[in-house]
């Protein structure tokens, strides 16, 4: 069906032909590339893997580890884990880099290899490149012998990951534990299931509800934690009276709540939310990918920081981070990245702050959500054939509105007065996403819909 290689990975389906999905020869070439590069980078001989609750998952992480051995690679095996997870071991165990086997909120015929360096970070694009020339020559030596890699299961950092959301100065567990919060946890049927629910304890929620927590990859629902795909989550809420509801994606990167009414509170106003919280005690810059909410700017700004824009993509937040010097940042589909903790999307952290920043509001968490603007972004996407020439399209658009303010950094951004419109190709799917934003519902919908209709007649 589709593989699709970029700077969130290896992403492909499951099954088929060789070099059309992620099969096992695929994972193999990809695997060896990276092995490769990671050797070529002289900073060791360790590389951590974890892998979400996928029904692949096991599959796909023997290959992996057969591989790395096979290249004389000593591998750290943490299981069943999360994204953010990994990204702290790598770091903690002095790794020379690591694997994580997720295609985060794809559905369950897809998996997925997200690559990071020796700094538990997503590898750039430069070393993309390189990692995937490897593949393409085939440009990989196996060990002897005598030299192959060591494999070792290592299952402390679930409760290592917990201990330093717990100990973050920012995180105010008694504050949260005098709350006495009910709250309702979809887990997806993944590994958010294993790691949410003792966070939770841990920051002294005692009464947690949990929908889907067989850990078997057959996801209840589509996977993305957006609200069409959240309504019995909602409707538990509501039924079980409780304080609020928290969505999290397979892979444990992605974090949004619902309210105590059973409305959501918006996956864009996570980091909004904990980034106020954030800048109200640790005053600086905050970055997020342009398809992300006007909001955050705004918040910024009122506490006497800065705010930056960045292409979408994790490693592009991440970069433009360290260059701004941002003290907090992410992506509005619920990706939150505190850098003074790593710098990952980590719904685990997210968790802990915006429970912090709750527990001091007098009233619940949809009162709470009225401290924010209420803009609307109407998210879209067009399946793409092969062969169409996105490029060429987006040249077309650009020329049709010429007159209004464009940036072409990542994909077309066009701004119409207060409002704007996205478009840009997926790195994670073979589609082309158009997300609008305004004060208004009505006025978001009708800017992504006559996008969209410009894209389809331009086809």
């Amino acid at each position: 069906m589709a593989l699709i290689k970029s700077i969130s990975g290896i992403r492909g389906t499951i099954g088929g032909r060789p070099g059309e999905n992620l099969s096992p020869l695929d994972t193999v070439k990809f695997t060896a590339a990276f092995g490769s590069w990671v050797r070529d980078q002289n900073k060791g001989r360790k590389i951590v893997i974890g892998r979400d609750g996928r029904i692949s998952g096991k599959m796909v992480s023997d290959l992996v580890v057969s591989t790395l051995s096979g290249l004389g690679l000593d591998i750290v095996d943490l299981g069943l884990s999360t994204t953010p997870t990994v990204e702290l071991a790598v770091t903690g165990l002095g790794a020379a880099g690591g694997i994580i086997i997720t295609a985060s909120h794809n559905p369950k015929e897809w998996n997925a290899l997200k690559l990071l360096n020796h700094q538990g970070e997503f590898i750039n694009a430069e070393d993309g490149a390189i990692v995937l020339e490897k593949a393409r020559k085939e440009d990989f030596v196996f060990a002897t012998v005598d030299r192959l890699g060591v494999y070792s299961l290592d299952e402390t950092w679930l409760q290592k990951h917990i201990d330093l959301v717990v100990n973050h100065p920012l995180v105010d567990k008694n504050s949260i534990q005098q709350k006495n919060y009910k709250i309702v946890l979809d887990a997806i049927n993944s590994t958010g299931a294993l790691f949410i629910p003792p966070l939770l304890k841990a920051l002294g929620v005692e009464e947690v509800i949990v929908l889907n927590e067989e850990v078997s990859g057959k996801f209840a629902h589509n996977p993305e934690p957006l609200p069409e795909n959240l309504t019995a989550l909602s409707g538990t809420v509501q039924k079980s009276k409780a304080d609020l509801g928290i969505a999290v994606d397979p892979d444990v990167d992605r974090l949004c709540f619902v309210c105590e009414d059973g409305s959501m509170f918006g996956e864009e106003y996570t980091l909004v939310a904990v980034a106020d919280y954030v800048l109200a005690r640790t005053p600086g810059n905050t970055v997020s990918n342009m398809s992300s909410t006007k909001a955050l700017k705004e918040i910024t700004l009122k506490h006497g920081g800065q705010y930056f824009p960045s292409a979408v993509g994790e490693v592009n937040v991440v970069r433009r981070m360290k260059e701004t010097g941002a003290v907090i940042g992410g992506e509005g589909n619920g990706g939150i990245i505190v850098p003074d903790f790593h710098y990952g999307r980590d719904a685990l952290i997210g968790i802990g702050l915006f429970l912090s920043a709750l527990s001091r509001h007098k009233n619940g968490i949809k009162s709470f959500r009225t401290r924010y603007p209420d803009y609307f972004i109407s998210k879209n996407k067009i399946e793409l054939q092969n062969g169409i020439d996105v490029h060429a399209i987006f040249d077309k658009i650009q020329r049709k509105y010429k007159n209004q303010p464009v940036n072409t950094d990542d994909g077309l951004k066009i701004e119409f007065d207060n409002d704007w419109v996205h478009l840009r190709t997926s790195n994670t799917e073979p589609i082309i996403r158009i997300y609008a934003e305004s004060n208004f519902e009505t006025t978001a919908n009708n800017i992504a819909l006559r996008l969209m209709q410009d894209i389809k007649e331009f086809i």
